[in-house]
Protein backbone atom coordinates (compact mmCIF):
# COMPACT_ATOMS: atom_id res chain seq x y z
CA UNK A 1 0.00 0.00 0.00
CA UNK A 2 1.01 3.48 -0.61
CA UNK A 3 0.82 6.75 1.72
CA UNK A 4 1.26 10.24 0.33
CA UNK A 5 3.94 11.80 2.34
CA UNK A 6 4.03 14.90 3.07
CA UNK A 7 7.63 15.32 3.84
CA UNK A 8 8.73 14.23 0.45
CA UNK A 9 5.76 15.59 -1.24
CA UNK A 10 5.34 11.91 -2.91
CA UNK A 11 3.34 8.99 -2.73
CA UNK A 12 5.50 5.95 -0.94
CA UNK A 13 4.84 2.37 -0.51
CA UNK A 14 4.66 1.67 3.20
CA UNK A 15 7.05 -1.21 4.34
CA UNK A 16 6.22 -1.41 8.09
CA UNK A 17 9.00 -3.34 9.76
CA UNK A 18 8.03 -6.64 11.72
CA UNK A 19 4.87 -5.92 10.45
CA UNK A 20 4.38 -3.02 13.36
CA UNK A 21 3.43 0.31 12.83
CA UNK A 22 3.51 3.45 14.99
CA UNK A 23 1.53 5.88 14.74
CA UNK A 24 1.42 9.55 16.63
CA UNK A 25 -1.56 11.69 15.95
CA UNK A 26 -1.60 15.20 17.25
CA UNK A 27 -4.56 16.05 19.22
CA UNK A 28 -7.08 18.40 20.73
CA UNK A 29 -6.30 21.03 22.67
CA UNK A 30 -9.11 20.63 25.54
CA UNK A 31 -9.82 24.33 26.28
CA UNK A 32 -13.13 24.30 25.14
CA UNK A 33 -15.86 21.89 23.71
CA UNK A 34 -14.92 19.81 20.51
CA UNK A 35 -15.62 20.83 17.26
CA UNK A 36 -16.75 18.73 14.03
CA UNK A 37 -13.54 19.33 12.73
CA UNK A 38 -11.66 17.62 15.51
CA UNK A 39 -14.30 14.69 14.66
CA UNK A 40 -13.03 14.89 11.36
CA UNK A 41 -9.44 14.23 12.08
CA UNK A 42 -10.41 11.34 14.71
CA UNK A 43 -12.67 9.26 12.35
CA UNK A 44 -9.72 9.84 9.87
CA UNK A 45 -7.03 8.49 11.76
CA UNK A 46 -9.64 5.80 12.95
CA UNK A 47 -10.16 4.57 9.40
CA UNK A 48 -6.21 5.01 8.48
CA UNK A 49 -5.71 2.11 11.88
CA UNK A 50 -8.39 0.36 11.24
CA UNK A 51 -7.22 -0.55 7.64
CA UNK A 52 -3.62 -0.92 8.97
CA UNK A 53 -5.18 -3.76 10.76
CA UNK A 54 -7.02 -4.92 8.50
CA UNK A 55 -4.26 -5.62 6.00
CA UNK A 56 -2.97 -7.50 9.42
CA UNK A 57 -0.45 -4.87 10.96
CA UNK A 58 -0.12 -4.36 14.65
CA UNK A 59 -0.76 -0.62 15.50
CA UNK A 60 -0.03 0.84 18.42
CA UNK A 61 -1.78 4.62 18.42
CA UNK A 62 -0.66 7.57 20.29
CA UNK A 63 -2.41 10.65 20.33
CA UNK A 64 -1.74 13.36 22.64
CA UNK A 65 -3.92 16.08 24.64
CA UNK A 66 -2.46 19.20 24.91
CA UNK A 67 -3.52 20.58 28.74
CA UNK A 68 -1.32 23.50 28.99
CA UNK A 69 -1.06 26.22 26.63
CA UNK A 70 -1.92 29.72 26.24
CA UNK A 71 -5.04 28.99 25.18
CA UNK A 72 -5.59 26.70 27.96
CA UNK A 73 -4.39 29.37 30.47
CA UNK A 74 -6.49 32.06 29.11
CA UNK A 75 -9.81 30.01 29.03
CA UNK A 76 -9.02 29.13 32.53
CA UNK A 77 -9.13 33.05 33.38
CA UNK A 78 -12.17 33.57 31.36
CA UNK A 79 -14.18 31.10 32.87
CA UNK A 80 -12.90 30.73 35.95
CA UNK A 81 -12.26 27.04 36.22
CA UNK A 82 -9.10 25.56 36.72
CA UNK A 83 -6.76 24.96 34.46
CA UNK A 84 -6.60 21.16 34.96
CA UNK A 85 -10.05 20.91 35.88
CA UNK A 86 -11.30 22.80 31.93
CA UNK A 87 -9.06 20.67 30.43
CA UNK A 88 -10.28 17.30 31.69
CA UNK A 89 -13.99 17.82 31.61
CA UNK A 90 -13.38 18.64 28.13
CA UNK A 91 -10.77 15.76 27.96
CA UNK A 92 -13.84 13.27 29.58
CA UNK A 93 -16.83 14.99 26.87
CA UNK A 94 -13.85 14.56 24.03
CA UNK A 95 -13.82 11.07 24.67
CA UNK A 96 -17.21 10.46 25.03
CA UNK A 97 -18.07 12.14 22.05
CA UNK A 98 -15.51 9.51 19.75
CA UNK A 99 -17.04 6.35 21.69
CA UNK A 100 -20.78 7.81 20.11
CA UNK A 101 -18.69 8.31 16.76
CA UNK A 102 -17.25 4.78 17.10
CA UNK A 103 -13.22 6.14 16.89
CA UNK A 104 -11.51 3.29 18.58
CA UNK A 105 -9.51 4.23 21.71
CA UNK A 106 -5.91 5.27 21.12
CA UNK A 107 -3.80 2.54 22.94
CA UNK A 108 -2.44 5.76 25.26
CA UNK A 109 -4.16 9.51 25.35
CA UNK A 110 -0.76 11.15 27.26
CA UNK A 111 -1.40 14.52 28.55
CA UNK A 112 1.74 17.43 28.72
CA UNK A 113 1.29 18.11 32.33
CA UNK A 114 2.38 14.61 32.74
CA UNK A 115 5.40 14.45 31.14
CA UNK A 116 7.47 17.27 32.45
CA UNK A 117 9.97 14.98 33.30
CA UNK A 118 9.99 13.66 29.58
CA UNK A 119 10.17 17.23 28.08
CA UNK A 120 12.83 18.80 30.35
CA UNK A 121 15.31 15.75 29.36
CA UNK A 122 14.96 16.65 26.17
CA UNK A 123 15.18 20.45 26.22
CA UNK A 124 18.08 19.93 28.39
CA UNK A 125 19.68 17.61 25.58
CA UNK A 126 19.25 20.51 23.25
CA UNK A 127 20.80 22.69 25.28
CA UNK A 128 23.95 20.53 25.70
CA UNK A 129 24.40 20.19 22.08
CA UNK A 130 24.02 24.10 21.32
CA UNK A 131 20.52 23.79 19.58
CA UNK A 132 19.04 25.48 22.20
CA UNK A 133 19.73 28.41 24.84
CA UNK A 134 18.16 29.76 27.74
CA UNK A 135 17.84 33.31 28.43
CA UNK A 136 16.01 34.04 32.17
CA UNK A 137 14.28 31.49 32.52
CA UNK A 138 12.89 31.07 28.68
CA UNK A 139 14.39 28.09 26.68
CA UNK A 140 14.87 28.54 22.79
CA UNK A 141 15.46 26.61 19.98
CA UNK A 142 18.44 28.08 17.32
CA UNK A 143 16.64 27.32 14.17
CA UNK A 144 19.22 28.44 12.02
CA UNK A 145 21.93 26.11 14.11
CA UNK A 146 19.21 22.82 12.32
CA UNK A 147 21.04 22.94 8.41
CA UNK A 148 17.32 21.21 6.91
CA UNK A 149 14.83 23.30 8.65
CA UNK A 150 11.66 23.77 6.45
CA UNK A 151 11.86 20.71 4.63
CA UNK A 152 8.86 19.87 5.95
CA UNK A 153 6.76 22.38 4.64
CA UNK A 154 9.28 23.22 1.63
CA UNK A 155 10.04 26.32 2.11
CA UNK A 156 13.39 27.98 2.90
CA UNK A 157 14.06 30.39 6.00
CA UNK A 158 13.68 33.51 4.56
CA UNK A 159 9.91 32.31 2.86
CA UNK A 160 9.06 31.01 6.43
CA UNK A 161 9.76 34.24 7.74
CA UNK A 162 7.70 36.33 5.50
CA UNK A 163 5.00 34.50 5.91
CA UNK A 164 5.04 33.48 9.86
CA UNK A 165 3.44 35.11 12.44
CA UNK A 166 6.19 35.06 15.01
CA UNK A 167 6.99 36.61 18.71
CA UNK A 168 8.68 39.46 18.81
CA UNK A 169 11.47 38.86 21.49
CA UNK A 170 14.30 41.30 21.92
CA UNK A 171 15.76 38.71 24.18
CA UNK A 172 15.65 35.87 20.99
CA UNK A 173 19.24 35.42 19.28
CA UNK A 174 17.03 35.35 15.84
CA UNK A 175 12.85 36.22 15.24
CA UNK A 176 12.72 32.52 14.15
CA UNK A 177 13.73 31.40 17.22
CA UNK A 178 10.84 28.81 19.05
CA UNK A 179 10.14 28.55 22.80
CA UNK A 180 11.07 25.11 24.02
CA UNK A 181 10.29 26.30 27.72
CA UNK A 182 8.66 29.57 29.01
CA UNK A 183 8.94 31.24 31.85
CA UNK A 184 5.99 31.27 34.49
CA UNK A 185 3.79 34.59 34.58
CA UNK A 186 2.13 35.78 37.84
CA UNK A 187 -0.96 33.14 38.31
CA UNK A 188 -0.11 31.04 36.15
CA UNK A 189 0.61 26.91 36.70
CA UNK A 190 4.12 25.49 36.85
CA UNK A 191 6.40 23.22 37.32
CA UNK A 192 10.00 23.63 38.46
CA UNK A 193 13.05 23.35 35.90
CA UNK A 194 16.76 23.80 35.46
CA UNK A 195 15.63 27.41 34.27
CA UNK A 196 13.51 28.08 37.21
CA UNK A 197 9.52 27.83 37.36
CA UNK A 198 7.80 27.45 33.96
CA UNK A 199 5.99 25.35 31.35
CA UNK A 200 6.38 23.89 27.63
CA UNK A 201 6.49 25.35 24.96
CA UNK A 202 3.72 24.21 22.61
CA UNK A 203 6.27 21.79 20.39
CA UNK A 204 8.52 20.22 22.43
CA UNK A 205 5.34 18.45 24.01
CA UNK A 206 4.63 15.87 20.85
CA UNK A 207 8.38 15.15 20.14
CA UNK A 208 8.48 14.30 24.52
CA UNK A 209 5.30 12.09 24.36
CA UNK A 210 5.90 10.41 20.83
CA UNK A 211 9.72 9.72 21.48
CA UNK A 212 8.77 8.17 25.00
CA UNK A 213 5.85 5.81 23.99
CA UNK A 214 6.60 4.88 20.36
CA UNK A 215 10.54 5.24 20.07
CA UNK A 216 12.93 7.56 18.32
CA UNK A 217 12.06 6.85 14.83
CA UNK A 218 7.71 6.19 13.98
CA UNK A 219 6.43 5.20 10.93
CA UNK A 220 3.18 7.83 10.52
CA UNK A 221 2.58 10.95 12.07
CA UNK A 222 -0.27 12.62 11.41
CA UNK A 223 -2.39 15.81 11.74
CA UNK A 224 -4.33 18.63 10.25
CA UNK A 225 -2.59 20.68 7.21
CA UNK A 226 -2.91 23.85 9.90
CA UNK A 227 -0.24 21.76 11.89
CA UNK A 228 2.26 21.73 9.15
CA UNK A 229 4.24 24.86 9.55
CA UNK A 230 5.28 25.57 12.65
CA UNK A 231 4.33 22.78 14.65
CA UNK A 232 5.40 19.97 12.96
CA UNK A 233 8.35 21.53 11.19
CA UNK A 234 9.22 22.11 15.00
CA UNK A 235 8.20 18.88 16.00
CA UNK A 236 10.77 17.33 13.22
CA UNK A 237 13.97 20.20 13.91
CA UNK A 238 14.09 19.52 17.45
CA UNK A 239 13.12 15.69 18.03
CA UNK A 240 15.97 15.02 15.07
CA UNK A 241 18.32 17.45 16.83
CA UNK A 242 18.14 15.74 20.16
CA UNK A 243 18.38 11.84 19.03
CA UNK A 244 20.39 11.92 16.24
CA UNK A 245 18.12 9.85 14.29
CA UNK A 246 16.51 10.64 10.54
CA UNK A 247 14.27 10.85 10.10
CA UNK A 248 12.22 11.27 12.91
CA UNK A 249 8.85 9.78 11.01
CA UNK A 250 8.99 8.15 8.13
CA UNK A 251 5.71 9.46 7.05
CA UNK A 252 3.69 12.88 7.54
CA UNK A 253 0.39 12.44 6.67
CA UNK A 254 -1.97 15.41 6.90
CA UNK A 255 -5.63 15.99 6.65
CA UNK A 256 -7.35 18.41 4.56
CA UNK A 257 -9.32 21.32 6.60
CA UNK A 258 -13.35 21.36 7.41
CA UNK A 259 -15.00 24.62 6.30
CA UNK A 260 -18.01 25.88 7.26
CA UNK A 261 -18.67 28.52 4.37
CA UNK A 262 -15.52 30.23 2.85
CA UNK A 263 -13.66 29.65 6.34
CA UNK A 264 -12.00 27.10 8.26
CA UNK A 265 -13.99 25.82 11.34
CA UNK A 266 -12.18 27.44 14.18
CA UNK A 267 -12.35 28.15 17.64
CA UNK A 268 -10.25 31.24 17.08
CA UNK A 269 -12.43 32.74 15.17
CA UNK A 270 -16.01 31.37 16.53
CA UNK A 271 -17.68 29.47 13.54
CA UNK A 272 -17.75 26.69 14.91
CA UNK A 273 -19.99 23.51 15.12
CA UNK A 274 -19.32 21.01 18.24
CA UNK A 275 -19.63 17.39 17.92
CA UNK A 276 -22.54 17.70 20.58
CA UNK A 277 -24.70 19.64 18.03
CA UNK A 278 -23.74 18.04 15.12
CA UNK A 279 -24.63 14.93 16.81
CA UNK A 280 -28.05 15.93 17.82
CA UNK A 281 -28.74 16.57 14.21
CA UNK A 282 -27.53 13.57 12.48
CA UNK A 283 -26.56 10.06 13.27
CA UNK A 284 -22.59 9.03 14.11
CA UNK A 285 -22.53 6.98 11.44
CA UNK A 286 -24.23 9.46 9.01
CA UNK A 287 -21.12 11.82 10.42
CA UNK A 288 -18.63 9.32 9.89
CA UNK A 289 -20.00 8.81 6.17
CA UNK A 290 -19.89 12.63 5.19
CA UNK A 291 -16.03 12.63 6.58
CA UNK A 292 -14.92 10.00 4.35
CA UNK A 293 -17.10 11.06 1.35
CA UNK A 294 -13.79 13.19 0.23
CA UNK A 295 -10.78 12.46 0.25
CA UNK A 296 -8.55 12.30 3.57
CA UNK A 297 -6.18 15.51 1.95
CA UNK A 298 -8.98 17.48 0.56
CA UNK A 299 -10.95 20.64 2.32
CA UNK A 300 -14.63 19.54 2.99
CA UNK A 301 -17.68 22.07 3.02
CA UNK A 302 -19.78 21.08 5.93
CA UNK A 303 -23.09 21.83 5.36
CA UNK A 304 -26.67 19.64 7.18
CA UNK A 305 -27.78 18.97 3.35
CA UNK A 306 -24.25 17.32 2.52
CA UNK A 307 -24.77 15.50 5.81
CA UNK A 308 -28.43 14.99 5.46
CA UNK A 309 -27.78 13.19 2.46
CA UNK A 310 -24.99 10.81 3.72
CA UNK A 311 -28.31 9.59 6.32
CA UNK A 312 -29.88 8.70 2.76
CA UNK A 313 -26.80 6.60 1.83
CA UNK A 314 -26.58 5.32 5.27
CA UNK A 315 -29.92 4.00 4.69
CA UNK A 316 -28.75 1.86 1.46
CA UNK A 317 -26.32 0.59 2.94
CA UNK A 318 -28.58 -0.88 6.21
CA UNK A 319 -31.36 -2.08 2.98
CA UNK A 320 -28.67 -4.23 1.58
CA UNK A 321 -28.04 -5.64 4.90
CA UNK A 322 -31.47 -6.70 5.80
CA UNK A 323 -32.83 -10.35 5.81
CA UNK A 324 -33.69 -11.33 2.03
CA UNK A 325 -37.21 -13.35 1.31
CA UNK A 326 -36.32 -16.62 2.58
CA UNK A 327 -36.18 -18.30 -0.95
CA UNK A 328 -33.33 -18.27 -2.58
CA UNK A 329 -32.01 -19.73 -5.72
CA UNK A 330 -29.02 -20.22 -8.26
CA UNK A 331 -25.62 -19.16 -7.41
CA UNK A 332 -24.50 -17.19 -4.60
CA UNK A 333 -23.42 -13.57 -5.29
CA UNK A 334 -19.65 -13.52 -5.67
CA UNK A 335 -18.16 -10.59 -3.89
CA UNK A 336 -14.33 -10.87 -4.11
CA UNK A 337 -14.23 -8.24 -7.72
CA UNK A 338 -15.74 -5.00 -4.88
CA UNK A 339 -13.63 -6.50 -1.89
CA UNK A 340 -10.76 -6.06 -4.65
CA UNK A 341 -11.87 -2.46 -5.81
CA UNK A 342 -12.05 -1.62 -2.23
CA UNK A 343 -8.69 -2.90 -0.81
CA UNK A 344 -7.48 -1.31 -4.22
CA UNK A 345 -8.79 2.39 -3.26
CA UNK A 346 -7.66 1.91 0.23
CA UNK A 347 -4.01 0.74 -0.90
CA UNK A 348 -3.84 4.16 -2.41
CA UNK A 349 -3.38 6.52 -0.24
CA UNK A 350 -6.53 5.57 1.61
CA UNK A 351 -8.75 7.17 -0.92
CA UNK A 352 -12.01 6.43 1.01
CA UNK A 353 -14.73 8.05 -1.78
CA UNK A 354 -13.30 5.04 -3.98
CA UNK A 355 -13.78 2.72 -1.34
CA UNK A 356 -17.20 3.87 -0.70
CA UNK A 357 -17.88 3.78 -4.29
CA UNK A 358 -16.59 -0.18 -4.41
CA UNK A 359 -18.96 -0.80 -1.30
CA UNK A 360 -22.23 1.00 -2.98
CA UNK A 361 -21.35 -1.16 -6.75
CA UNK A 362 -21.97 -4.53 -3.89
CA UNK A 363 -24.95 -2.47 -2.52
CA UNK A 364 -26.08 -2.66 -6.31
CA UNK A 365 -25.30 -6.39 -6.82
CA UNK A 366 -27.10 -7.43 -3.23
CA UNK A 367 -30.42 -5.58 -4.16
CA UNK A 368 -30.21 -7.29 -7.66
CA UNK A 369 -29.80 -10.52 -6.16
CA UNK A 370 -32.76 -9.99 -3.69
CA UNK A 371 -34.92 -9.42 -6.35
CA UNK A 372 -33.45 -12.22 -8.27
CA UNK A 373 -33.69 -14.43 -5.46
CA UNK A 374 -30.23 -15.26 -5.57
CA UNK A 375 -28.34 -15.82 -2.22
CA UNK A 376 -26.88 -12.77 -1.39
CA UNK A 377 -25.84 -13.58 2.60
CA UNK A 378 -22.25 -14.04 1.85
CA UNK A 379 -22.05 -10.45 -0.09
CA UNK A 380 -24.13 -9.09 2.69
CA UNK A 381 -21.36 -10.37 5.21
CA UNK A 382 -18.54 -8.87 3.09
CA UNK A 383 -20.70 -5.76 2.87
CA UNK A 384 -20.83 -5.79 6.87
CA UNK A 385 -16.75 -6.09 6.99
CA UNK A 386 -16.19 -3.80 4.73
CA UNK A 387 -18.34 -1.07 6.73
CA UNK A 388 -16.67 -2.05 9.56
CA UNK A 389 -13.15 -1.09 8.10
CA UNK A 390 -14.51 2.14 8.21
CA UNK A 391 -16.14 2.31 11.04
CA UNK A 392 -19.67 2.25 10.15
CA UNK A 393 -22.40 0.18 11.84
CA UNK A 394 -25.20 -1.32 9.87
CA UNK A 395 -26.80 -2.19 12.74
CA UNK A 396 -30.61 -1.05 12.09
CA UNK A 397 -32.15 0.16 15.49
CA UNK A 398 -35.52 -0.21 13.37
CA UNK A 399 -34.83 -3.96 12.51
CA UNK A 400 -34.26 -4.36 16.78
CA UNK A 401 -37.52 -2.91 17.65
CA UNK A 402 -40.13 -5.18 18.03
CA UNK A 403 -42.07 -4.03 14.54
CA UNK A 404 -38.77 -4.28 12.85
CA UNK A 405 -39.11 -7.58 11.50
CA UNK A 406 -43.00 -7.23 10.66
CA UNK A 407 -42.53 -3.99 8.60
CA UNK A 408 -39.67 -5.62 6.56
CA UNK A 409 -41.87 -8.59 5.89
CA UNK A 410 -44.71 -5.64 4.51
CA UNK A 411 -41.79 -3.99 2.60
CA UNK A 412 -40.55 -7.37 0.59
CA UNK A 413 -44.29 -8.17 0.21
CA UNK A 414 -44.81 -4.99 -1.45
CA UNK A 415 -41.44 -5.54 -3.44
CA UNK A 416 -43.47 -8.78 -4.60
CA UNK A 417 -46.22 -7.17 -5.55
CA UNK A 418 -44.05 -4.47 -7.42
CA UNK A 419 -42.36 -7.09 -9.48
CA UNK A 420 -45.79 -8.73 -10.36
CA UNK A 421 -47.21 -5.54 -11.41
CA UNK A 422 -49.67 -5.66 -8.80
CA UNK A 423 -49.39 -1.41 -8.10
CA UNK A 424 -52.97 -0.80 -6.50
CA UNK A 425 -52.42 -3.19 -3.44
CA UNK A 426 -48.35 -2.34 -3.56
CA UNK A 427 -49.55 1.70 -3.24
CA UNK A 428 -52.31 0.68 0.12
CA UNK A 429 -49.53 -1.71 1.84
CA UNK A 430 -47.22 2.13 1.52
CA UNK A 431 -50.20 4.13 2.00
CA UNK A 432 -50.85 2.30 5.32
CA UNK A 433 -47.21 2.13 6.66
CA UNK A 434 -47.10 5.43 6.03
CA UNK A 435 -50.04 6.13 8.33
CA UNK A 436 -48.49 4.14 10.93
CA UNK A 437 -45.04 6.33 10.86
CA UNK A 438 -43.12 4.17 8.36
CA UNK A 439 -41.33 5.98 5.73
CA UNK A 440 -40.92 3.97 2.39
CA UNK A 441 -38.19 5.25 -0.15
CA UNK A 442 -37.77 3.29 -3.77
CA UNK A 443 -35.07 3.94 -5.96
CA UNK A 444 -32.61 1.93 -8.69
CA UNK A 445 -31.24 0.27 -6.08
CA UNK A 446 -34.15 -1.19 -3.92
CA UNK A 447 -36.43 -0.57 -1.65
CA UNK A 448 -35.74 1.92 2.08
CA UNK A 449 -37.83 2.52 4.83
CA UNK A 450 -37.46 4.19 8.39
CA UNK A 451 -39.54 4.53 11.17
CA UNK A 452 -40.50 8.39 10.68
Amino acid sequence: MKIHNTLSGKTEELIPQDGKVNMYVCGITPYSASHIGHAMFSVIFDVVRRYLEFKGYDVRHVQNFTDIDDKMINASIETGVKVSDLAESNIIDYLAEMDALNVTRAHEYPRATSEIEKIIEIISGLVEKGYAYAVAGDVYFRVKQDEDYGKLSHRDLESLMAGARVEIDERKEDVMDFALWKSQKPGEPAWDSPWGMGRPGWHIECSAMSIKYLGETIDIHGGGQDLIFPHHENEIAQSESFTDEVPFSRFWMHNGMLRLGEDKMSKSIGNIITVGEALDSFSPDALRLFFLSSHYRSPLLYTEANVASQERALERLKNAVRPAPSTTAGAAIDASASMARFVEAMDDDFNTPRALAAMFELVREINRGKDEGTDVSGAQDTLRELSGVLGVTLDDTNESSDAGPFVQMLVDVRTELRAARQFDIADSIRDRLSGLGVTIEDSPDGTEWRLG
